[in-house]
């Protein structure tokens, strides 16, 4: 058996946030029905679009490693998308429901910053810079939307889930 390279462990990488992608654009069609803040659905319904785009750059950086596009199984995700799956059936009724499906959303975030910022790492090592262009992208959307995330939990969502509950 031929020894893996870095190369290889890049591509495995690229499919395993292109099944990640995959998995996401489901989960917040599902998130989006579930929330009850309007401007919660609105941001997950903005991250759902972005979401579809950074697929389409996915099939992009595949085209340009002249590689198919398709996506590896990641434990890691299906572990964090079944947490937000549980939030969902468990405080279906509960006031604090917006803020675990943000809570879970942030989850997911912090996984594609982490292995945005690792792939578009390798690209460079790599040498793949346009590659590198493409999850650069990628990697500031995630940020934002982790920011606008987390500006939306401490003005609004973590504050009415505390309140309607009293």
């Amino acid at each position: 058996m031929p020894t893996k390279t870095m190369e290889d462990l890049f591509f495995d990488g690229v499919k395993d946030i292109y099944y990640a992608e995959r998995k996401i654009v489901a989960a917040l069609k599902k998130m989006i029905r579930g929330a009850k803040a309007e401007e919660l659905k609105s941001a997950f319904g903005k991250h759902l679009q972005e979401t579809e785009d950074q697929i389409e750059r996915l099939v992009q950086v595949f085209e340009i490693l002249g590689k198919p596009a398709g996506g590896k199984t990641c434990p890691a995700i299906d572990g964090i998308l079944e947490e937000g799956q549980e939030i969902l059936e468990e405080f279906k009724e509960s006031p604090a429901l917006d803020a675990g499906l943000l809570a879970a959303a942030q989850a997911v975030e912090h996984y594609e910053i982490a292995r945005y910022g690792t792939l578009k790492s390798w690209a460079l090592q790599l040498g793949h810079k346009d590659v590198a262009q493409l999850l650069e992208q990628t990697l500031s959307e995630e940020m934002k939307t982790n920011q606008a995330l987390s500006q939306l939990a401490e003005t609004k969502v973590n504050r009415e889930g505390k309140a309607n509950a009293a």
